[in-house]
């Protein structure tokens, strides 16, 4: 396992089990979904939910913003972020 994959998956356990101090903002949590996404799964697929879907249609545009960005890229883009945070 890289370097990179092992302090990725470091982050998302924080965050997932994050209690106390951490409370990130709507607008954050969207950002950590979609580097998330885009770092496990890759670009965006699938249509753009309907008007009335609003999480599933903010989740899906934040992801598509960062359609082109290597899985890498996105992995460290989480990383740096949370650590900007600690």
């Amino acid at each position: 396992m890289s370097d990179l994959k092992a302090k990725f998956d470091e982050a998302v356990n924080y965050i997932q089990t994050a209690e106390g101090d951490f409370k990130p903002s709507n607008e954050m949590k969207l950002e950590f979904y979609a580097l998330y996404k885009q770092a496990t799964e890759g670009d965006v697929s699938g249509k753009r939910p309907g008007m009335m879907d609003f999480v599933g249609r903010a989740k899906y545009d934040a992801w598509d913003k960062l359609k082109g960005m290597s899985k890498d890229d996105a992995m460290q883009q989480y990383v740096d972020k949370l650590e900007a945070l600690k």
